[in-house]
């Protein structure tokens, strides 16, 4: 049984905590007495979370500006102190076929699900360093270790999230500081809104992927796959056969998933919410 007691007191950062598995994460962090702190570019959601549960800092923040990030995690120490663990859990995932993707929401996609990783964990890792402690947690996406139609740039956003935060793991070894990765299945958040999962695979709770991040804080692993099933699935196919492999998942229905299946009313509003 995993001991959460030591996350009592801890400083935590969580980017694009307005809605989704970031809420859900600082809700679920704060019931096990984390102070909290989230960021999110939709500011009126934002604030209206945060204050709605009481939250220690809340308020505007763009993952792909330096100077927003940096000064959202300026005042986060000056109210709170050191920051212990900082999630990057902000992202993106509009649907479509490549050639009918927009330049700017394939560069948006890119600068929130990369950049935005990278800034936030360079800020981070400088403060954590001098200190020799602390914890990025770096949200990907089973995504990122396979390969989906529909979700092209998405794939390789979330390719580029796990080879990033491994790298850093084997970089800042020994340093006191760690990394590691979460790799959630499709969730039942606006941002999986009007997809239906491939047979076999449950779509996780947000509260899943929370109580996957809080056991991580307390027992830092490199990586955790969430659903189990859903994981062991993607590993199993990473190892087969590339014909095999492909074959097993346009069996799943992985080919139609985001494409052809999905019910574009149901996703309208994030679709344009993500593409504005």
């Amino acid at each position: 049984m995993t001991e959460f007691g030591s996350i009592a007191g801890k400083v935590v950062v969580i980017t694009g905590g307005a809605r989704g598995i970031g809420l859900a994460t600082a809700t679920a962090l704060q019931a096990l007495g984390a102070k909290i702190a989230i960021g999110d570019i939709d500011e009126a959601t934002v604030k209206e979370s945060g204050a709605t549960r009481n939250f220690e800092v809340y308020g505007r923040l763009d993952v792909t500006d330096q100077q927003s990030f940096e000064s959202f995690l300026d005042d986060v120490e000056h109210r709170l102190g050191p920051i212990d663990v900082l999630i990057n859990n902000a992202g993106i995932m509009p649907t479509g076929r490549l050639v009918d993707e927009p330049d700017q929401i394939t560069r948006r996609i890119l600068d929130i699900n990369v950049y935005g990783v990278i800034l936030g964990s360079k800020l981070a890792v400088a403060r954590m360093l001098p200190r020799g402690r602390g914890h990025v947690i770096n949200i990907a996406s089973l995504a990122g270790e396979t390969h989906i139609p529909g979700l092209a740039t998405y794939n390789a956003s979330k390719h580029a999230v796990l080879g990033f935060t491994d790298t850093l793991r084997e970089e800042y070894r020994g340093t006191g500081v760690r990394f590691s990765s979460v790799l959630p299945t499709l969730t039942k958040t606006e941002l999986g809104s009007g997809v239906n999962p491939p047979k076999v695979l449950r779509p996780a709770e947000p509260e899943e992927i929370a109580d996957a991040i809080a056991k991580l804080i307390v027992q830092p692993r490199s990586k955790v796959r969430v659903t189990s099933v859903a994981g062991i699935i993607s590993q199993v196919v990473g190892l087969l056969p590339e014909s095999v492999g492909d074959a097993l998942g346009r069996a799943l229905g992985s080919g139609r998933a985001f494409l052809d299946d999905v019910d574009s009313d149901a996703r309208k509003a994030y679709e344009n919410r993500v593409r504005e």
